[in-house]
């Protein structure tokens, strides 16, 4: 989906729903816990999910070194 320059809103909502679609358990699942772990600088490095003791997925966190986000990646 292409946003143009200044369309907050749009932008917001592409990025919401990326996010949906990233966090969604697979059919017939559904998360019971999620647990972190850090960097030593204390950015989130990795969610885990989970449904009872059966890992669902984990997504990994990179930063830039200025520590902003630069992606997140679904295993």
């Amino acid at each position: 989906m292409a946003i143009q320059y200044g369309s907050t809103e749009q932008a917001f909502e592409a990025i919401h729903s990326s996010l949906n679609d990233l966090m969604a358990p697979p059919k017939g699942n559904k998360v019971t816990k999620i647990e972190f772990t850090w960097t030593a600088s204390a950015q989130v490095e990795t969610l885990s999910a989970f449904d009872g003791a059966a890992l669902l997925f984990t997504l990994t966190f990179t930063w830039n070194e200025d520590g902003t986000l630069s992606s997140v990646t679904r295993a």
